[in-house]
């Protein structure tokens, strides 16, 4: 106890501190032991009532139904919602959660996959003298070291360049990079440097070489979100906490003190909503883990009370992986309006974003086309020329929720709290809103220590550093290997199955389909230019997978990656699930209905779509007009009526939609003009060979 103690105080002088004190030796075997007894204070003494099978979701409901009461109950199945329980369950207290929706379903599975400390965090907290942004950055750093070492299966660290184009930005941004360095201390993971315009060049072909004078290349950390998500929700789960998704609290349970006479919250009332039953369920203390949606349970509490919420709109696109090497991701720092752009590899493809943007709480978040095109024109300003940025190349696109929060105990009620802020009402409601994914264990430690006080729980202190998480523990960067040899799994899939499920991959493994081909055995692909296999399909159900969209969006990432090839998935993945579930004709084709809607709505196919509408203006000339007649006149040269008016007028709004660069990648305009070029080479085939044709 005495070394951790010596740690935490040493870990808030910085990293200059600590190697002047121990030297580069004695810092590495200072590291390992750190992490070894965050590792040892965790785990010891724990249990796991399920270790091997998760209860299904129909027990978790049980458990809720016809436990007397909870020590505590979490509203709320985001990162920080999940946070709670698995901290809660971890201290010996009676865990209850429930979600109106999926794990995961907003705003925790639409960041920008980063865990990260905050570069612009810190740049305010020098140029402003800011010791409460500085510490925010501190934490930040500390739990991004921690989640790196429970997920590693998960996260990984990533080098992120800043490209320079001005010589007097050279050493300005590479002391504010040393400072995220040093602040970082011990736990940071790989020192930042510096690089020549032909190293940069070398690393990242794809930027602007006009005017760059050099890079500066530092490190963060960056993860899968849903499944890291997933995974906290499901270790709680596992140490016994009942939680239960598509569980909608509908108002909150009060008793009146007998003493004061004053209204307590005991409880929540919630309905299933996949059946529409109503059940109450008994809390010593509920905790309001909504997010975006802080406003609506506290309102629940107390009508009176004021909003504390003011949401932020963050959209994200995906772009082909071209568009980024495969580890290398890139920082914006000044954008046209201020605001900070990353453009990420993740999944074999890039994520470009974020927005910054006003917006309504809803839960269901649209992508604009202003936001979508704002980050093109960024790319634009940093990638060659060479490189084409087309609107066609966004292959998905999605909008999340930022719930930035007002502090209700400052006197400033109007300004936004950089960090989070953990509230208990006067019935006792306890509410953490704000912060970001990378701090949800401590702000998930400081939530849990308000609940002990206020309401007097029994409790022992926080055990979540260095906690395992699901799929964690005993994997390994080659565990894949293992995958390949013993099932017979293509290798790109097993890096998948390695990489997704951790540990937990085997028990995925076993449950694939033999493929009756050479090779691959077993592991049939969904789509084919996607590692995602069938039987994840029903492993997800495991995982307590209720609708389709749950499996293309947080399972795996399919609707997140690709609208168009998770709708080609839809139909086979609803086949599995009403196989599995025993659903109707009729639930089959609501399913499709919904993920339909959610792909065009949500996932950017609808943004895609508008490009080329029935509605387009044509915009040609005379001269282009008379060349699209003459090839509709081949194509239609024996006057057969193959092809109507119609048709003439849609391949015109595509022609001019081409022209105009909306639709440049449009896999039918690339067809047309293939088509157009080979028709006057085509001959009638001759039957010589066949001895004359039958």
């Amino acid at each position: 106890m005495a070394f951790r103690r010596a740690l935490k105080r040493t870990a808030l002088v910085g990293g200059g501190a600590v190697v002047t004190a121990f030297g580069i030796s004695q810092l590495l075997e200072y590291r390992k032991k750190q992490a070894k007894l965050a590792h040892v204070a965790a785990e010891a003494d724990l249990k796991v009532p399920f270790p091997h099978e998760l209860p299904s979701r129909q027990a978790q409901l049980l458990a809720l139904k016809s436990t007397q009461e909870f020590d505590v109950l979490i509203v709320g199945g985001g990162a920080t919602g999940a946070g709670c329980a698995l901290d809660a369950v971890t201290r010996n207290l009676k865990t209850a959660l429930v979600e109106r929706s999926d794990f995961s379903s907003g705003t925790s599975s639409r960041s920008t996959k980063l865990i990260h400390g905050g570069v612009r965090y810190l740049q305010k907290a020098i140029m402003k003298l800011d010791y409460e942004q500085y510490m925010m950055v501190k934490e930040a750093l500390h739990e991004r070291a921690n989640l790196l070492e429970i997920a590693p299966h998960l996260s990984a660290p990533l080098p992120i360049m800043l490209p320079v184009y001005k010589w007097w930005q050279l050493p300005y941004y590479w002391a504010g990079i040393k400072m995220y360095d040093l602040v970082a201390g011990i736990q940071c993971l790989k020192s930042s440097y510096v690089l020549s315009k032909s190293k940069a060049l070398e690393l990242f072909p794809m930027l602007k070489r006009d005017k760059l004078v050099g890079a500066i290349v530092y490190y963060d950390g960056q993860h899968n979100d849903a499944r890291m998500n997933l995974a906290i929700a499901l270790t709680a789960a596992r140490h016994g906490a009942a939680m239960a998704n598509y569980t909608e609290a509908v108002s909150l349970l009060k008793r009146t003190e007998p003493g004061s006479g004053e209204d307590r919250v005991c409880g929540v009332r919630c309905k299933d909503v996949l059946t529409g039953e109503e059940f109450d369920v008994k809390a010593k203390c509920v905790i309001n883990a909504t997010g975006p949606f802080t406003d609506s349970l506290r309102k629940m509490d107390n009508q009176e009370t004021p909003n504390i919420c003011q949401p932020s709109a963050g959209v994200h696109i995906v772009i082909p992986g071209y568009y980024s090497p495969d580890n290398m991701g890139l920082l914006d720092p000044a954008t046209s309006d201020g605001r900070v752009i990353f453009f990420l590899p993740w999944e074999k493809m890039t994520i470009a974003g974020t927005t910054d943007t006003p917006t309504n709480v809803t839960a269901h978040p649209i992508p604009g086309e202003e936001d979508i095109n704002f980050i093109l024109t960024e790319m634009r300003n940093y990638l060659s020329p060479d490189v084409e940025v087309r609107r066609g190349d966004v292959l998905a696109a999605w909008s999340g929720i930022r719930p930035l929060v007002t502090d209700p105990d400052s006197k400033d009620t109007q300004s936004i709290c950089r960090n989070h802020v953990v509230n208990v009402s006067k019935s006792g409601l306890v509410t953490i809103a704000g912060g970001k994914w990378t701090t949800y264990r401590s702000m998930a430690e400081e939530t849990l220590n308000a609940a002990v006080e206020a309401h007097q729980l029994k409790a022992k202190s926080c055990r979540t550093v260095g906690l395992m998480l699901e799929g964690g523990r005993s994997w390994t960067p080659t565990l894949y290997i293992r995958l390949v040899q013993d099932y017979g799994l293509e290798v790109e899939v097993a890096q998948h199955l390695a990489s997704t499920y951790g540990s937990r991959a085997f028990d995925v493994a076993k449950m694939a389909q033999v493929t009756g081909q050479r090779w691959p055995i077993v592991g049939k692909r969904l789509v084919s230019e996607f590692p995602y296999i069938e039987c994840e399909v029903l492993y997800a159900i495991k995982e307590y997978a209720c609708t389709v969209i749950d499996v293309i969006a947080l399972r795996t990432r399919l609707g997140f990656l690709n609208v168009q090839a998770a709708d080609e998935a839809l139909p086979r993945i609803a086949q599995i699930m009403a196989k599995e579930l025993s659903w109707s004709e009729e639930r089959t084709k609501a399913e499709l209905e919904a993920a339909k809607k959610f792909l065009y709505h949500e996932m950017g196919y609808r943004a895609r779509d508008e490009q080329l509408s029935k509605t387009s203006e044509i915009n040609l000339d005379y001269q282009e007009v008379n060349r699209y007649k003459k090839r509709f006149h081949k194509f239609d040269k024996e006057s057969k009526g193959f092809i109507t008016t119609v048709d003439v007028q849609q391949v015109l709004q595509l022609m001019s939609a081409v022209k105009k660069g909306q639709v440049s990648d449009s896999r039918l305009a690339i067809l047309l003009k293939s088509a157009e070029e080979t028709l006057d080479q085509r001959r009638p085939v001759t039957v010589d060979r066949s001895g004359g044709g039958v």
